[in-house]
């Protein structure tokens, strides 16, 4: 067995990566490395998506939390930033979500949270690997009545619902918006959350049953709700992931809004209200040149981390900034939650058009969008960082990065979660970037297959 641990949790295609019984070694080897100093009985609070394999991952993971004789609490089906935020108000030892995200429906995942709600370090996580791969029996057994129980208590969602409505300092009445729940975890919480601020909300897209959790919908999937947009007359759409720590955005056009957008938007409503903390917006290496260009012109001090959220976030708890996130839609607040939280910012987003009166379309010209392409190669797994070591390849890289030097630039990364090398290209004349990309990636997957 190789490293369990990826960018993002541990996560694998459900029932033959990602077994009910990995799952129950994590949940065991997890609650006793988190919990190991907890003098009373600990408390781990547990959710999920709406993935058909959640339900069998939950009883497993579960039964690995009771055997080390903690306490699990499960939440039912909610938000992944709802799971850090409840750890903390609960007063909770840790937090679980089971959850791949954007990722297709077979795939899932499990990610932990410490009781401050943030994710876990990379020496915890290596921790609890080392663990379950040496098959320690240093975990403890506990009998009679030391073992751990199991709870259910869905009703707590309702303290995120009402903590998320309380980050602005007035209301969305009027607004007429579409939203996109991915039928994933935040199809419940989203339309109960806007609806309460006093937007006028139509839904799309959330009625899960298992099997349809990004299925042509949300965030990686938005040409629907470009369409709806426009023909439903709305005034903006917001699309969620499977698990809603991230959204796009749609303007009336039904032009679409990504996470580089979301932040100028934000970043400089808050720089004009004087929250914006250092005047300091962190995002990662893979944001558009256009982003570079406006933080200069309107005087935000851009820092550019490595792709995740999770150096994002190291960044900015490390120099105190607030504001931070990836064009992918993880946006992080940190004045309110401790991960990227897909409703709070759609919240921010729309509070800034209910306070200006500007439509999105307007709102979005204080970024001008460089061309940008992104081609996945897809690769075997174990071979997506060996294009670092193949002469050929890096040949063929730096060819490109001398033809776009000055007007553009290449940036290659395997995937955290899937077997991917992702190419992305950015230049001045789309048609050029796009044969680029596209001949790279595929000379990538010629020699790494």
């Amino acid at each position: 067995m190789g490293k369990l641990f990826g960018t993002d949790g541990v996560r694998g295609v459900a029932n033959t990566e990602l077994t009910g019984k990995l799952a129950y070694q994590v949940g065991q080897a997890g609650a006793y490395v988190l919990t190991k100093e907890t003098k009373k009985q600990p408390k781990i609070i547990v959710a999920r998506d709406t993935r058909i394999s959640g339900t069998m991952l939950e009883a497993a993971l579960v039964a690995g939390i009771c055997s080390v004789g903690a306490k699990a609490i499960s939440v039912g089906v909610v938000p992944t930033p709802a799971v850090a935020y409840l750890t903390r108000e609960l007063g909770a030892d840790a937090g679980v979500m089971i959850s791949a995200s954007h990722n297709p429906l077979e795939f899932n995942g499990i990610k932990f949270f410490n009781s401050e709600g943030y994710k876990l370090r990379d020496e915890l996580e290596e921790e609890i690997e080392n663990l379950i791969l040496t098959r320690s029996d240093n975990i403890p057994a506990p009998t009679g009545e030391e073992i751990g129980t199991w709870d259910m208590d869905h009703s707590v969602i309702d303290k995120y619902i009402d903590y998320v409505c309380n980050t602005i300092p007035g209301d969305l009445n009027g607004l007429k918006v579409l939203i996109d729940c991915a039928n994933g975890a935040a199809s419940e919480v989203a339309p109960i959350a806007l609806a309460r601020l006093g937007a006028d909300v139509e839904v799309i897209h959330h009625k899960p049953n298992g099997v349809n959790i990004n299925k042509l919908c949300g965030s990686t999937h938005m040409k629907d709700l470009q369409s709806q947009v426009v023909g439903r007359k709305a005034e903006v759409g917001i699309a969620f992931d499977g698990d809603a720590d991230r959204c796009l955005a749609v303007d009336e056009n039904g032009e679409m809004i990504d996470g580089d957008q979301i932040l100028s938007i934000v970043g400089l409503d808050m720089k004009e209200r004087g929250i914006l903390k250092r005047d300091t917006i962190v995002a990662t290496v893979m944001s558009n040149l256009g982003f570079t260009v406006m933080s200069k012109e309107k005087d935000i001090n851009l820092i550019q981390t490595r792709v995740g959220d999770r150096y994002v976030l190291e960044k900015m708890l490390k120099h105190g900034y607030n504001l931070g996130g990836e064009q992918s839609g993880h946006v992080i607040f940190l004045d309110y939650n401790t991960t990227g939280d897909g409703l709070i910012t759609a919240i921010q987003l729309l509070y800034v058009m209910k306070k200006t009166g500007k439509p999105l379309s307007e709102l979005k010209q204080c970024m001008q969008i460089f061309p940008q392409v992104l081609i996945n190669a897809h690769v075997k797994n174990e071979n997506k960082h060996a294009y670092i070591e193949d002469l050929e390849i890096q040949e063929r890289i730096a060819a490109l990065e001398e033809k776009f030097k000055g007007e553009g630039r290449v940036l290659i990364r395997p995937s955290g979660t899937e077997p991917l090398v992702r190419v992305m290209i950015e230049g001045k004349d789309q048609a050029v970037i796009e044969k680029e990309a596209q001949e790279l990636a595929a000379f990538i997957e010629e020699r790494l297959q």
